[in-house]
């Protein structure tokens, strides 16, 4: 039985799995979007999720973290500098999945996996840097009549004037 086991072994051993996804995470991290199956692809949103967060704060301890998980230098360089800068204000969900259907050779199901700021179909705009939304947990009903008053005082303050 399984119970309580969260890990996806993806049929491997401990090592081979975790070289698979330490492959898989560069070859994103460096192309933005690949072609796997989606058990795979499922399995690396939750291996690569974290590196991005930790992308976010270019520390040297950070990126020797990160080193430790990718094992290349180029795909750490590239998530500290490129990626972090289009993620900055995200919080999370940096990656999308898409299922593509069935591949011919084993029928295995395959899914392309991206990052969501690169796709410029889906994004709101090329070269946007995205600000921190503001974290609020009030209802906004208070904050529109504030708002509706201010800016119907100018305007009568305009008639009195006159």
């Amino acid at each position: 039985m399984r119970h309580g086991d969260k890990v996806k072994n993806l049929g491997r051993k401990k090592a081979h799995r975790e070289a698979l996804l330490s492959n898989l995470a560069c070859q994103l991290i460096q192309h933005k979007r690949i072609v796997t199956t989606t058990a795979k692809a499922k399995a690396l949103r939750v291996f690569v999720e974290p590196l991005i967060t930790k992308g976010k704060d270019n520390t040297t301890h950070q990126r020797r973290v990160v080193f430790g998980y990718l094992q290349d230098k180029e795909a750490v360089k590239e998530l500290f500098s490129t990626v972090a800068e289009k993620v900055g204000g995200r919080p999370g969900g940096y990656t999308r999945i898409i299922k593509l259907g069935f591949r011919p050779g084993d029928n295995a199901d395959t899914a392309m996996i991206e990052l969501v700021d690169f796709n410029e179909i889906y994004g709101k705009g090329k070269g946007e840097v995205k600000t921190a939304a503001k974290k609020t947990r009030r209802s906004g009903a208070a904050k529109k009549k504030a708002d509706a008053a201010n800016t119907e005082a100018p305007a009568t303050e305009e008639k009195a004037a006159e």
